[in-house]
């Protein structure tokens, strides 16, 4: 194996943390503020790039490592934290964003590579490469929710990526088709087609209230499914923002009055 072998736990439930546990010498790459804590043999060194251990193509690799990331929406730099101590092992925690689960993903069962929502990423072992996958039909660049390009996982060691909501797992075989919201998307294997379809129906289309299009996965391979995609829970925060936080209720004519007897 190239990736360093780290153990983990995940912690939590609604808003989950992972514990990586690392033997000295070991390493793990992280995205930039998902930091939590760390044991005080635990060294930190931020990187310019993607964090790649090779160090091949010198200060032009470097570039252009920061430039993928750019292209993702990610920061220019990542940290890597070291077990740099000579004792047992050490730990260092990182953290979710927003509420949902962490899924950890076992690069070599599944191929090698992984391509994932392009904000996704949390953490990998040190040797996993953290790169981009451009989207190579046009319709699924401009209508698929997450625009030409995603984030690509590869190697053969451990990462994480996060999610909102629940997590369910689809095993598709060969020829199976999985149509889902664009947004609910979290992650597939390499072997799976991803496209874009049209809603059929024009009152569906203008009226159903679920956008204009479906994401449609075609096997074989795994994919992995969020129930509560980040933009629809800011969508309602900001919807009820609009409102002034009152108890208005989703439907009802007389939330406004409720706000009345309230006092606000």
């Amino acid at each position: 194996m190239s990736a360093h072998e780290i153990d983990y736990v995940i912690l939590g439930e609604e808003m989950q943390c992972v514990e990586i546990h690392l033997d000295p010498g070991e390493s793990v790459v992280a995205e930039a503020g998902s930091f939590m804590m760390m044991d005080p043999d635990v060294r930190m060194e931020t990187v310019f790039g993607d964090g790649g251990s090779s160090g091949q193509g010198g200060m032009f690799g470097k570039l252009m490592g920061a430039g993928r990331r750019l292209l993702t929406g990610e920061s220019l730099f990542m940290t890597i934290f070291t077990h740099g101590g000579y004792g047992g092992r050490q730990a260092v925690t990182f953290a979710a964003p927003y509420p949902g689960k962490i899924i950890p993903l076992d690069l070599q069962r599944y191929g090698g590579k992984i391509v994932c929502q392009k904000d996704s990423f949390l953490c990998a072992a040190k040797g996993v490469s953290i790169g981009i996958e451009f989207q190579r039909k046009l319709g699924t660049g401009f209508f698929g929710g997450e625009g030409f390009i995603m984030q690509k996982l590869e190697g053969d060691g451990l990462a994480f990526v996060h999610s909102g909501g629940y997590v369910m797992e689809k095993e598709l075989a060969p020829g199976e088709v999985l149509r889902l919201d664009t947004g609910c998307l979290v992650a597939f294997t390499s072997g799976v087609d991803y496209d874009i379809e049209f809603v059929k129906g024009v009152k569906s289309a203008l009226f159903g209230g679920e956008g204009l299009f479906f994401a449609t996965l075609r096997g074989p391979g795994k994919v992995w499914i969020q129930s509560l995609p980040f933009n629809r829970m800011a969508d309602r925060i900001l919807s009820a923002s609009r409102f002034g936080g009152g108890r208005r209720e989703e439907g009802s004519l007389l939330g406004g009055l409720g706000d009345l007897f309230d006092g606000k």
